[in-house]
Formats: C-alpha cells, structure tokens, sequence
C-alpha cells in the first residue's frame, strides 16, 4: 500500500480559516474524483459514544440466537432488523456476515411507488432496550458530519452551498451494525462481495485493528485498513450520477477476517428522500471538460431517483425477504 494508500482529509480544516477551508475542499474534490474513498479525522466525535456504540454492537451479537432472530428481517416489509449469517447477496453470490438494518422512524405507507415500501418502523431487540438510545445518538452525530461534508461538496463543485440542503428532501438514511465471523477457509471468503454503494454518501466506522476492506483502485485491489480516529468516506452513485460522472462510485468489498478473529463495522448511509432526484451540477468549465459520464452497466444501471436505485439494492440483496412480502417486484431485481 505504500504507493496506492487511501487519502486522508481532516474535517477541522473547514473551521479553522479561508485557506484552510479551500484547501480542504480541493482535497476533497480530488480524492473523490480520483479514488472515490478517504479517511476522514477531525469529525469531533465524542470517544465515549463510538465506545458505547462498539460496546452496544458487541452486545447484540452476543444475544441468543432466539433473541436475534425474534427480528430477523424475513418479518419486516421495509428490510429491518436482523439478518443471520449468510442471509444477503451480493450479485448473487452469499455474504458472510450478520447485521442489523435500521433506518429513519416512519409509519409505513401504503400504495405509491414501489419504494415507498422502504419506508417503515424498526425491528429493535427487546433483550437490549439499550441499543435504540445510543444508535440515535450516532445518528444524529453522523447527520451532521455528512450535512457538513455535503456543503463542502457543492462548493468544490463550483455549486452553491446549499445545493445539497435545498434538493435533499428528508434524508433516507441507513445503519447497519455488521458482523464478519472469522474463517479457516485458505482461500479468502466474500465478506461482502464488490459492489458500490446505492446512494449519495457513506461514513463508515471499523473497529479498531479489524482490516478487511479493501477498495479497487486502477484496476487492483487495495487494502484500506481502519485509522485511529478517522472515518472511511466514500461517494455512491448518485453523486456520480449528479456530477455526469465527475466524481466516479468505486467498487469495494470486504475479505472475511482470520478465525478466532472476527470484524465490526458500522457504515452510515447518508442519501436523499426516496422521490428526490437530484438536478445535474452545473460544473465550471475546467471541471466539466472532465466528466467522464455515468457509468453504463446494463447488470446494474444507475437510476436518477434515489428511491429506485434504493428498491435495486435492496431487492437483490435480500431475495428471502422479497420473494415472501413483494413477489410483484421481484423482477424489479433483475432490470
């Protein structure tokens, strides 16, 4: 990794004067132009909160398996809650992880399109009454951190500060709290098998001394192991798709760690409401003369409209929990 490392931005330079700031933003720019992941410090997170999340993460995967599984996801309509070990796709192929998927508090919606079945209550396990009050509190601390990122965004881009508050609508975010088991398997397994993310932004945070990322760069695949402190930052494709492909969605995956050893992480989704599609930046002259298009893969095409890329990803990725609650979007999957 000594030539292909992953960059890394400080956050606090935003705060700390104009030059400080421009540099920032120009530092942003370019890494997610030319690698679309960074490490991310400075974000002002409070030590005791990432500790009683880990600590709050590692409770929930010690629970009995009857505790789990009373919110397995195969029983929500809106994908939360539990998935058990090997219970996602990626592509088809089986990952080897458990999770927990939690996102915004809602009423579910009846009829409208067919991502407004996304929308809906949490499944929260009763043994941990705890685990509700922390994921909040880190959902609000991530909030602001990605609102923040955003606003630098739209400046680099040569758009107003604002763009990204006046087009987002309510956010439509995602947590996941994973777990990768260790393997004696001699070949590497799929932890989580390529993919780029769905949406606009994610924040993820790995538990100290867990590698596994790993992130395609040039046509290689690098290791991005965690940093004291820092966050990794990556672009999804919607911010390709609303930069016409200034800035690029990049594959990543994760290779299940070594057994006894096994691996938390906790991304942070951060994208627009469901029927939000976000108008084209206008980009300088300088930095249109580099957009490079939107990626055109007929296996997995971009949509405009968060909400339906967002149905793309789910549906493929929980075939169990499509096929018993939304048999007539099934072939949505397979666009």
């Amino acid at each position: 990794m000594t030539d292909l490392t992953l960059p890394i931005l400080d956050l606090s330079q935003l705060d700390a004067g104009d030059d400080s700031a421009a540099r920032f933003r120009a530092d942003l720019r370019a890494a997610t132009r030319d690698v679309g992941f960074f490490y991310l410090t400075g974000t002002g997170i409070p030590a005791d909160l990432e500790q009683r999340l880990h600590r709050a993460a590692r409770d929930f995967f010690a629970l009995p398996d009857e505790d789990k599984l009373a919110i397995e996801n195969v029983k929500s309509p809106h994908f939360r809650g539990y998935t058990r070990i090997g219970g996602e796709r990626t592509k088809g192929a089986v990952d080897w992880r458990e999770q927990i998927d939690i996102g915004p508090e809602r009423d579910a919606v009846a009829g409208g399109p067919g991502f407004n079945r996304l929308i809906g209550p949490n499944l929260w396990p009763e043994a941990q009454p705890e685990l509700r009050a922390v994921v909040a509190e880190w959902h609000a601390a991530l909030s602001g951190i990605a609102r923040k990122l955003l606003r630098a965004w739209a400046l680099a881009l040569g758009a107003d500060e604002s763009y990204f508050d006046d087009h987002f609508g309510e956010p439509s975010t995602l947590i996941k709290i994973v777990r990768y088991p260790g393997t004696t398997d001699p070949e590497p397994q799929q932890g989580v098998g390529a993919h780029k993310d769905s949406g606009v932004l994610t924040l993820l945070w790995v538990e100290p001394g867990r590698g596994g990322l790993q992130v395609e760069r040039d046509g290689e695949w690098v290791d991005a192991p965690p940093v004291d402190g820092a966050f990794v930052v990556n672009i999804g494709e919607l911010l390709e798709y609303a930069t016409n492909g200034y800035l690029k969605a990049t594959n990543h995956r994760v290779v299940s760690p070594r057994a006894p050893h096994d691996r938390l992480s906790i991304p942070f989704f951060f994208n627009p409401a469901l029927d939000t599609k976000l108008p084209l930046i206008e980009l300088p002259a300088d930095l249109a003369a580099h957009a490079r298009g939107v990626t055109r893969d007929p296996a997995n095409p971009i949509h405009s409209l968060y909400g339906e890329n967002a149905l793309k990803s789910r549906l493929r990725a929980h075939p169990d929990v499509a096929a018993i609650h939304h048999a007539d979007l099934v072939e949505v999957a397979q666009v």
